[in-house]
């Protein structure tokens, strides 16, 4: 799943022919499941005060390695009408 957003140019990668690209709509990051997850991890972080970026990457790193798992990765970026929709056109 990928965005529209003009500087995501994928001309520039050779996509393997098992590799299904769904674009969602423009200016729709409730769509976008990585933004979805973003929103999920900052619940956590949002209070934090982190000394420099790599403690903010050390932060990220043990709390998505400890937390994150395949079942939350799931329920958090699952949506139906995708799945629909994606059946419906192949």
């Amino acid at each position: 799943i990928i965005d529209n957003a003009g500087f995501h140019s994928l001309a520039k990668y050779d996509i393997p022919e098992n590799i299904i690209l769904i674009r969602i709509p423009a200016y729709s990051p409730e769509l976008n499941p990585s933004e979805k997850m973003w929103a999920y991890i900052k619940q956590f972080y949002k209070n934090r005060v982190f000394d420099n970026l790599d403690n903010v990457k050390n932060w990220l790193h043990d709390f998505v390695r400890e937390n994150i798992t395949i079942e939350i990765v799931k329920s958090i970026t699952h949506h139906h009408f995708f799945l629909n929709d994606f059946y419906n056109v192949f």
